[in-house]
């Protein structure tokens, strides 16, 4: 009877710990929690506290007094400042339970492949202070693949790159394992830099990130198809010589040359994977083509790009964003039959 109490009241959580979004799954509810990886400190006679979290904490970004802080914990898909991290997971973990009476949930983390061991542990360190009575690490690829629907479990190869805020997660699939991976850290946030630095270059202007972000989310493209210059749309930054605010015009062929760099990198890190294929998986990859997933995936034109220099079928999963976390979920719902797909536990 205790026990059928329990299940009823589970609490445990799959949490995306991404550098750009979280999102938690909740056993037998599915996502939850979908908000940015943003805390707001605020710094009052030498004593810090949390002013905010995700969406309120992400308007302020580059917008903050001097005693307040718009902090990112993650970086690269992983964590760069500890104690930020863990009061994070911590207010995730209360918003994703609600008024459940139990408290200690076990919390299964994606990590991002390449993560090193010192990384993998400071994540299970952060669960475990945040509250968790046990941690689980996936990686991000293998929840990703899941999420989007390949038979991994199948004697067959399956492809999938997963593009990221910080990283992107190039891995191939069969039997249930991970055949090849590799993690570069390159993504959302990289691809902001860059058109940020080639705007700074091209039109003397300095453009805040979340600017940037916006223009890419709503305008952005890997490529103008037609050859054209595309669609004009206005930006606004600082003068670099002048130090007055300025409004300039950026065209989409303008900001598809701002993402050459970070697209390049995933061109490379694709081939590079194709290229330690053992033979009878990329035949198999040949036929089912690579599955791409992540809010990067979503870039217009990125799946033609990529196509044209693999050669590759590409296909975007019907619900990038959330494929990580549905596959973390996937996992958590049937963890005693799906163990063996995971990376390690506290």
């Amino acid at each position: 009877m205790w026990r059928g109490l329990f299940d009823r009241f589970s609490s445990d959580l799959a949490i995306d710990l991404g550098t750009a979004n979280t999102l938690v799954y909740a056993k037998g509810r599915g996502i939850v929690v979908n908000e940015p990886s943003v805390v707001a400190i605020i710094e009052n006679e030498g004593r810090s506290r949390i002013l905010a979290v995700g969406e309120e904490a992400k308007i302020m970004l580059g917008r903050t007094p001097s005693n307040i802080k718009a902090i990112r914990p993650m970086r690269e898909g992983v964590i760069a400042d500890f104690e930020v991290a863990e009061a994070m997971i911590k207010y995730f973990i209360r918003k994703a339970q609600e008024r459940n009476i139990f408290s200690n949930p076990q919390i299964l983390i994606c990590v991002p492949s390449g993560a090193t061991a010192v990384e993998r542990r400071a994540i299970q360190e952060s669960g475990m202070a945040a509250g968790a009575r046990r941690v689980f690490l996936i990686e991000e690829p293998m929840a990703a693949a899941i999420g989007a629907g390949l038979p991994i479990t199948e004697p067959t190869g399956s492809m999938v790159v997963d593009i990221g805020g910080g990283t992107t997660e190039v891995a191939i699939l069969s039997l249930g394992g991970i055949v090849y991976s590799r993690s570069v850290r390159v993504g959302g946030d990289k691809m902001d830099e860059s058109l940020v630095g080639h705007i700074r270059r091209n039109h003397n202007l300095l453009l805040g990130e979340a600017s940037a972000e916006r223009v890419k989310k709503t305008v952005g493209v890997a490529r103008v198809l037609d050859g054209g210059e595309g669609i004009t749309v206005k930006i606004r930054g600082r003068d670099l010589m002048h130090g007055v605010p300025r409004e300039a015009s950026l065209t989409q062929h303008e900001i598809a040359d701002g993402f050459t760099g970070p697209i390049a990198s995933i061109v490379d890190a694709i081939k590079v994977a194709l290229e330690s294929t053992p033979p009878e998986l990329a035949s198999d990859i040949v036929d089912k083509g690579i599955i791409l997933t992540g809010g990067g995936a979503l870039l217009t034109n990125l799946d033609t790009v990529l196509r044209e220099e693999t050669g590759i079928p590409i296909s975007i999963s019907d619900d990038a964003l959330s494929c990580v976390a549905l596959g973390t979920g996937r996992v958590l719902e049937h963890l005693k039959t799906m163990q063996h797909v995971l990376s390690m536990s506290y």
